[in-house]
């Protein structure tokens, strides 16, 4: 199989044979073998249904169908292990996304780029709903991972395979695909693609999704930064904290000396103990962030590197043999 279409789908029964038909229309005249794999992420409106009604008359249709909803990037993960084409695409299931979109994602893939990722041109949502927080999210996501993608949040994306299996896909983390997928070193595109009204369903987007976004920017930094090395950012904390300790406490004992106000009435003092305290709990946490680290690594054999590619190693092995 060359090439997977991975749609996610909670309620959408009345997008599904619209979005079938334009994948067809689009995906067709490539000449490209192809599977379209919908997954069903807890479905309660009758989407299942119309699936299998497809799924009889197009081979080309495989479904999975997850037992609740788990969410988009758990459903995301399902598609990526039951798919077995060599390029993978990404997109929603409520039509905003323009399945003729994908030759060209396609096309800039085949120039040398390990993921190809759409921003969103004219996007048709809501400006304060949807827009202003995804472009203060986008702003805050660009400046905390130095990652320049502009449009985060587009989820129609094609990837090559081993980029879409290498990537640490749980919780809601399909958010950061793209910072995602630098960390590993890839190498990325960005195209413009189109962006249409939803015309039916409901949304399942909603403004505390901005909380839990950045809730995940701090875990996606932290990881990025410093999961191999989390000593360097908690004992850092721990050794301010511990530094301010004592400042607080040489302006307690100067005041006493200087002034003679009492020690034990200065809150300074107690602020003093209280800072001590917190910067060695800070230190102990990078301890056991260090060991939690290692264990990580060790027991499962993991590497703190990703490898791109290998010249002549098969010819030492066999010399060795020989």
């Amino acid at each position: 199989m060359n090439l997977s279409i991975i749609i996610p789908i909670k309620d959408e029964r009345d997008n599904i044979r619209r979005l079938h038909e334009k994948l067809h229309a689009a995906l067709v005249p490539t000449g490209r073998t192809f599977e379209i794999l919908f997954v069903d992420d807890g479905s309660i409106d009758g989407s299942f249904a119309v699936l299998e009604q497809i799924a009889r008359q197009d081979v080309s249709v495989k479904i999975v169908r997850l037992q609740r909803n788990f969410g988009q990037t758990a459903a995301l993960q399902a598609g990526i292990d039951f798919s077995t084409g060599d390029i993978l695409v990404t997109m929603d299931g409520d039509l905003q996304n323009d399945p003729a979109d994908i030759p060209h994602l396609i096309d800039k893939l085949n120039e040398g780029y390990d993921a190809v990722l759409g921003q969103r041109a004219n996007r048709q949502d809501r400006f304060w709903i949807r827009k202003v927080p995804s472009a203060i999210a986008n702003w805050l996501i660009r400046k905390v991972t130095g990652v320049a993608i502009k449009d985060m949040g587009c989820t129609l994306r094609a990837m090559r395979r081993e980029l879409a299996e290498a990537l640490p896909l749980y919780g809601e983390m399909h958010r950061y695909i793209p910072v995602l997928a630098q960390q590993t070193g890839a190498r990325l595109a960005q195209i413009p693609v189109r962006h249409h009204p939803r015309t039916a369903g409901k949304t399942k987007y909603n403004l505390s999704r901005t909380f839990r976004v950045l809730l995940d920017l701090i875990t996606i930094k932290f990881l990025h930064s410093y999961l191999t090395r989390p000593m360097h950012v908690m004992g850092l904390a721990g050794l301010f904290s511990i530094g301010l300790g004592f400042l607080s406490l040489l302006a307690t004992l100067w005041m006493k000396l200087r002034e003679g106000i009492d020690m034990t009435g200065n809150p300074l003092l107690l602020l003093a103990a209280i800072f001590v305290v917190v910067g060695v709990q800070f230190i102990s946490l990078g301890l056991i962030g260090e060991l939690v680290s290692r264990t990580y690594f060790e027991s499962q054999g993991k590497k703190a590197y990703a490898v791109r590619s290998t010249l002549n190693f098969e010819k030492m092995r066999s010399g060795k043999a020989a």
